[in-house]
């Protein structure tokens, strides 16, 4: 595929304060949630059965958060690395260029829309 189907320089540099913006937003949000992540301590003078559970409910509800923002936070810095050894906008299954469009809504997206609903049927 053609390399004018790639974004040019202005639109790499947008896409990267985008991806950078996005991963600095991912970071605060994980230092603002630790806390609600940390185990919960059996305290039943101060909470009953009720309570705990729930502080327990939270606990995991904010640990599977975290992960799905560790997750994240891979996906664009591995974008990011792609910019770097200039192989950014191209599918990392099928090799073709994926569509400025769809860098545009999520620019830390590896693979073509084909390819990511190739994905999806199997």
């Amino acid at each position: 595929m053609p390399d004018d189907d790639l974004p040019d320089a202005a639109g790499l540099a947008a896409l990267r304060a985008e991806l950078e913006r996005r991963l600095a937003e991912l970071e605060r949000l994980e230092a603002a949630t630790r806390d609600d992540r940390r185990p919960v301590e059996l305290d039943q003078q101060s909470s009953g059965r009720l309570t705990r559970m729930d502080a327990l409910q939270q606990q995991q509800m904010a640990l599977a958060t975290g992960q799905r923002r560790q997750a994240a936070g891979q996906r664009i810095r591995a974008a990011l690395a792609r910019m770097d050894a200039g192989d950014y906008g191209w599918c990392l299954s099928c090799d073709e260029a994926i569509e400025p469009a769809r860098l545009r809504l999520d620019p830390a997206t590896p693979l073509c829309l084909a390819c990511q609903q190739g994905g999806e049927q199997r």
